[in-house]
């Protein structure tokens, strides 16, 4: 399972372009996999004919998992080369040992499960007839049913960790015996078996009671707590129960892991906006003649907040408190979030963004948001962000307080423009109300990487920069 993209753990199968037996050419179109992030096609690394598949459609597996070998024509499956190590690693006690001594590796799983780097091996590259895409295989196992253990992905150990499942108790229904989502789901649902059925205990408790078996007829049976009610049912009546679908988990588990690692403070500024709206509208006929799409806000508000980045970068920065360290980026790749229509949300980035005026930010940020809408986004379109925007203005927001995007440490939200009155000085010095175009701006930061005083400056900086900036020499 290839790397598709720097925080994906895990991705699952969506389809084989090949079936076993079909010849296959070096970058010819192999798989096609989908991760929280996107679905992908990955081509093969090796020519030959495809001796085995080693994970099925619908299958999800952790970054490094071998997914198929490919050898000559004619070559059995196992033979040299095969990418599965599980296997013979898991015979080789039998052959040399006494059958009695089979057994002592199995109380052995926990110091698997304690190996402090499991989630981020060292990159290695893989033999050629290994189909995989810069694979990140699991570190060697110190027992002989431990390697089971090695590819358990992130989501399973911390559902696990929250549950209170022992990972050592459980049989793995993956290939080669791993432990899926799906086996520790089914450990915590026969938890909950024995507590919605307490009550039948009260049974045996009566039949253990030392009087005669004639007694009981003798006198009124006092009210049984063994009839209970059912319990209530999961879908009220009225209601339609829906599973979430593959992009919806993946969505609600960044949100829930980027809420509980960053130190989350929100703070805003008033921004108005009339020298971007008087460019904005003298050049939107034009613009959108020549571009063939609407200049909006966001682009205006990506330049200033690039330079406001450059001006303060330790906004832009990515924030490791278990390592110790903080990374400064020279460049701004800016993540933008789009909309997939209300089917889920994806952050798209801008590579290399400070490198861009108005113009080349506003064809970027059209090109990626129709490639994601039509599902055609590159691992290196979702990856790699140093700072993100978020866009609700067009919806209707007034102000809003997004997730960061770990390990960015800050996210800025871009709400409604709209007309208010404002009192503003004239160049006379005298004070006045007027209409003006008036919006907000919403820093989500991280406070464990800077504090109140720098969240401040910096959305003062995009401010100044949108309220003074001659926008017609972007527009040139």
């Amino acid at each position: 399972m290839p790397q598709l993209g720097e925080t994906v753990t895990e991705g699952t199968i969506l389809r084989w372009a090949k079936s076993v037996g079909d010849p296959i050419a070096t970058d010819e179109i192999l798989v096609e996999i989908s991760t929280d992030k996107v679905d992908t096609e990955v081509p093969s690394p090796a020519q030959g004919v495809v001796i085995e598949l080693l994970v099925g459609e619908g299958e999800t597996v952790a970054v490094g998992t071998a997914l198929a070998v490919i050898g000559e024509a004619g070559e059995a499956p196992g033979a040299d080369g095969q990418a599965p190590a599980e296997a013979p690693a898991a015979e080789a006690p039998p052959a040399e040992a006494p059958p009695p001594e089979a057994p002592t590796p199995e109380p052995a799983p926990a110091p698997v499960e304690e190996a402090p780097k499991q989630e981020a091996p060292a990159e290695v590259q893989t033999p050629s007839r290994e189909v995989s895409v810069t694979v990140e295989p699991s570190p060697p196992v110190a027992s002989d049913d431990a390697p089971n253990r090695g590819v358990l992905s992130p989501v399973v150990r911390k559902l696990a960790r929250d549950q209170g499942i022992d990972l050592g108790t459980l049989t793995g229904s993956g290939e080669g015996g791993r432990i899926t989502r799906r086996d520790v789901e089914a450990a915590i649902a026969s938890q909950d078996q024995p507590a919605a059925a307490a009550p039948a205990p009260t049974a045996p408790a009566a039949e253990s009671a030392p009087a005669p078996v004639a007694a009981p007829p003798t006198r009124p049976a006092p009210a049984s707590p063994a009839p209970m009610a059912p319990p209530a049912p999961a879908v009220a009546t009225g209601a339609e129960e829906v599973s979430l679908d593959r992009l919806r988990v993946r969505i609600g588990e960044n949100m829930l892991r980027a809420k509980q690692t960053a130190a989350h403070v929100w703070t805003s500024v008033e921004v108005d906006y009339e020298r971007v709206e008087r460019v904005r509208s003298a050049a939107k006929e034009s613009w959108k003649k020549e571009e063939g799409f609407s200049l909006t806000y966001l682009p205006f508000i990506a330049r200033a907040t690039i330079d406001a980045l450059k001006e303060y970068p330790v906004v832009n920065s990515s924030f490791f408190l278990e390592e110790r360290k903080s990374i400064l980026h020279r460049t701004v790749n800016l993540g933008v979030a789009i909309d997939l229509d209300q089917k889920g949300l994806v952050v798209a980035t801008i590579r290399n963004a400070d490198g861009l005026r108005l113009v080349g930010l506003a064809r970027r940020i059209r090109e990626l948001a129709e490639k994601a809408r039509a599902g055609k986004l590159d691992p290196d379109d979702v990856s790699g962000s140093t700072f993100s925007i978020t866009n609700p203005g067009p919806y209707g927001s007034f102000m809003s307080a997004p997730i960061i995007n770990v390990p960015n440490v800050g996210i800025l939200s871009t709400d409604t423009v709209a007309k208010r009155p404002a009192v503003v000085t004239t160049p006379e010095g005298q004070d006045t109300i007027a209409v003006r175009h008036i919006g907000y701006l919403g820093l989500s930061w991280d406070h464990r990487a800077f504090d109140g005083s720098t969240a401040v400056l910096f959305l003062g900086r995009i401010k100044q920069n949108l309220e003074t900036w001659d926008w017609n020499q972007e527009l040139t």
